[in-house]
């Protein structure tokens, strides 16, 4: 069995933690972790495929255990971020790998897949929205401090944030007694740490960014037909299944699983996501 390594990459003004497992010439995966997670989520995925690929999971700024500088001398949106994941990838020399795109890391990879289209040899979209028909209402809030980004609005975002809310968005369609607590007291844990609800609340913001290169992700996905795999919790509370179905719109013969799970499926399902991931991989030209 591979051994998880754990390291940092300086990219400018930010130490990029990050995971890596399985030999270092092997097929690539980049796995992007979303809000409120880290690379942690990965955890018990990575072993499972560490035979036969090499497996990449940097934090992103504002989560896990990533060192960025604060909000008064950094910005907090998904363009920054992208670009600091796109360092990340020049620095520790990574020239083709496939996707693992979650939650947040849909539009950070998906921004670096149309910038760099040739690197991409596959998307496995877990969770990760690129249409609006994944939207539930659950984004109503969010909406509303998009369209109007008054303080209020903005203060109305913060329950997005709490103890509760965070326990709701790990166990909330899951099978019951399946979810490790673990996951769930780190994420609130990282939550509490000073600026970080400041922090949160700017990329809440920032969310509209993404939304509105939709159109761009989408012509990205007609253009280049990178072979995409959706899994999918589908009692997720936030990204309907109609998420994961939008994407044969535009790439047809998008690989489409849903999991009787909800939105961290990796926590009660990594066994059988492994397996459809090394099944499809197996099936395309993945090089490292």
């Amino acid at each position: 069995m591979s051994t998880t390594r754990y390291r940092t990459q300086r990219v400018e003004n930010v130490d990029v933690f990050y995971r890596e497992s399985g030999p270092p010439d092997a097929p690539v995966i980049l796995l992007l972790h979303g809000f409120p997670t880290s690379s942690h989520m990965f955890r018990d995925l990575m072993p499972e495929l560490a035979d036969r690929y090499r497996l990449v999971a940097p934090d992103l700024p504002g989560f896990g255990l990533t060192r960025a500088p604060a909000r008064d001398a950094f910005t907090y949106s998904f363009d920054v971020l992208a670009e600091v994941v796109g360092g990340f990838v020049e620095a520790i020399g990574l020239q083709r790998y496939a996707l693992y795109i979650f939650d947040y890391g849909a539009p950070i990879g998906l921004r670096l897949a149309m910038q760099h289209p040739e690197r991409v040899s596959a998307i496995i979209t877990q969770n990760g929205n690129a249409y609006v028909e994944g939207f539930s209402r659950e984004w109503e809030p969010w909406e509303t401090y998009w369209r109007e980004p008054t303080a209020a609005h903005r203060e109305a975002t913060r329950a997005s944030l709490s103890d509760e809310a965070i326990r709701f968005q790990h166990e909330h369609g899951a099978p019951a007694g399946l979810v490790s607590p673990d996951g769930i007291m780190l994420d609130t844990a990282y939550m509490h740490r000073p600026d970080a609800d400041e922090i949160q609340l700017d990329l809440i913001l920032s969310y509209r960014t993404n939304v509105a290169l939709y159109p761009d992700f989408q012509s990205y996905l007609r253009t280049h037909r990178p072979p995409v795999l959706a899994v999918w919790g589908r009692n997720d509370a936030f990204f309907l299944p109609s998420g994961a179905e939008a994407y044969r719109k535009d790439v047809p013969d998008a690989e489409i699983h849903l999991l009787d799970t909800g939105h961290f499926a990796l926590e009660t399902h990594h066994r059988e996501i492994a397996t459809y991931v090394r099944d499809f991989l197996g099936r395309q030209r993945v090089a490292g």
